[in-house]
């Protein structure tokens, strides 16, 4: 019996817990978009989709190795 003098305050102070972080979480606007991650997993994306400022910056080597293989 007297475990339950531990175990209520401790479960008030998880319950606590629990609902500051769903609050921050909605603050911070963790659940703005629930849909369009579970679509976008779905389609491949490639550079062409993206804006030009968010594409990798491609570098050309230019091998003679590699021309002599492309003309074969």
């Amino acid at each position: 019996m007297s475990i339950l003098y531990l175990l209520i305050p401790l479960s008030l102070i998880l319950l606590g817990l629990a609902v500051w972080a769903f609050f921050w979480a909605v603050k911070h606007d963790q659940f703005e978009d629930l849909e369009g991650p579970a679509y976008r997993i779905l389609f491949d994306e490639d550079d062409n989709d993206r804006p030009k400022d968010e594409r990798p910056q491609q570098q050309h080597d230019d091998h003679p190795a590699d021309d002599k293989e492309r003309r074969d």
